[in-house]
């Protein structure tokens, strides 16, 4: 029986949204004065009067454009380092170490930004589609390399990923209505499964 797990990260696995504690944890002055001033494009978005792929790269930018992928990479392994494993819900963890990895694929699929979630996916051993950062020479250019992986984004990612390769049982986790896509795309989803 060959399975394939999907795993929407922030919020399934985990008990917080990563993208404010890394940002945080990366500059805590710098995200003190962004905060506020993304604000009002915050309250925008919570009344569905701004786009929300626009005020994500808009804030992730204030924070961490210009700076080099060393830079970003050795503070996502410190990040990593203080976070794991509290950050993650238990019985997620129990059950990520309890997949017999023999017959299954798994996958964390995330709208958070790659340079942060990576070190939680090699931990728990999971390939990793996420939104990806782009890189100029090195440096952070504030933008991303394609569309925010998101609603039906996540569905397209895991379908270019899989290519032709069949499963016996496609299983999703998620917990907000951006794994809607992702649920339909699995013959058995799980919403907030782990809370």
């Amino acid at each position: 029986m060959k399975k394939l797990y999907l795993f929407d990260f922030d919020g399934t696995l985990t008990y917080k949204d990563t993208m404010f504690l890394f940002l945080k944890f990366y500059d805590p002055a710098k995200f003190s004065v962004q905060f506020l001033k993304h604000i009002p494009l915050f309250i925008l978005l919570k009344m569905k009067l701004a786009d929300a792929e626009a005020v994500k790269k808009s804030f992730i930018a204030s924070i961490l454009k210009g700076q080099s992928r060393y830079q970003i990479e050795k503070k996502a392994q410190q990040f990593f380092e203080e976070n794991y494993p509290s950050l993650f819900r238990e019985n997620a963890l129990d059950f990520i170490n309890n997949i017999d990895r023999e017959h299954t694929e798994s996958y964390i699929v995330s709208a958070s930004l790659d340079v942060w979630v990576k070190p939680f996916a090699e931990k728990l051993n999971m390939k990793l589609l996420s939104t990806q950062a782009e890189f100029k020479d090195d440096i952070f250019t504030g933008k991303f390399v394609g569309k925010n992986c998101n609603k039906e984004e996540k569905a397209n990612r895991v379908k270019i990923e899989i290519g032709d390769k069949k499963f016996d049982k496609i299983i999703a986790f998620g917990d907000t209505s951006g794994d809607k896509a992702m649920f339909k795309f699995a013959n058995e989803s799980h919403y907030r499964f782990f809370h």
